[in-house]
């Protein structure tokens, strides 16, 4: 447990942008803990279609409803190492397919390796969410009807930030 004995853990993304589904396991997880630290991981090697502080907008938009929520970015550290430098006991991750819970359990093992105090806590989302990415979501963006078909996997705000930059680009 950390110095302060808060149980304090890291859901940790690209969220870009954020989905139903990360709305479900950030919902699902911050009961559990008295803080949950949403962690946009910063990827230099990957192209992002938000910026870190778009991306923390929306996040903060879609998670007001929850007091112990926090939202911060990290780079160029494993995962597990973050979670041990903000004093978080424990690493979210969600499991949608069983090629998500064999690269989880690989992963499980590896953090376990460098940080043994650090627990991984699963959670599997419910059926409408399993299939829904980020990049699923960007994908849709674009053909007839784009509008209707996207606003079911995503939260409203983030939904009005995806049409407003489309009308932008459209300018």
């Amino acid at each position: 447990m950390n110095k302060t004995n808060i149980r304090r853990a890291v859901y940790a993304g690209s969220f870009d942008p954020p989905t139903k589904g990360h709305l479900w396991m950030i919902r699902e997880a911050q009961p559990l803990f008295d803080e949950l630290i949403v962690a946009i991981g910063i990827n230099p090697e990957k192209q992002a279609t938000y910026t870190l502080s778009e991306r923390k907008e929306m996040l903060q938009s879609i998670t007001t409803e929850f007091l112990n929520v926090k939202i911060a970015s990290f780079q160029n550290q494993y995962l597990v190492n973050y979670a041990r430098s903000v004093g978080a006991d424990f690493i979210i991750r969600g499991i949608r397919t069983s090629f998500d819970y064999e690269y989880e359990r690989s992963m499980r093992h590896i953090n376990h390796d460098l940080q043994p105090n650090i627990s991984t806590v699963f959670l599997m989302p419910p059926r409408e969410y399993a299939e829904v990415s980020s990049t699923m979501v960007k994908g849709l963006v674009g053909p007839e009807n784009w509008p209707e078909i996207i606003r079911r996997y995503v939260p409203d705000a983030v939904y009005e930030k995806i049409i407003q930059d489309h009308l932008h680009t459209q300018i």
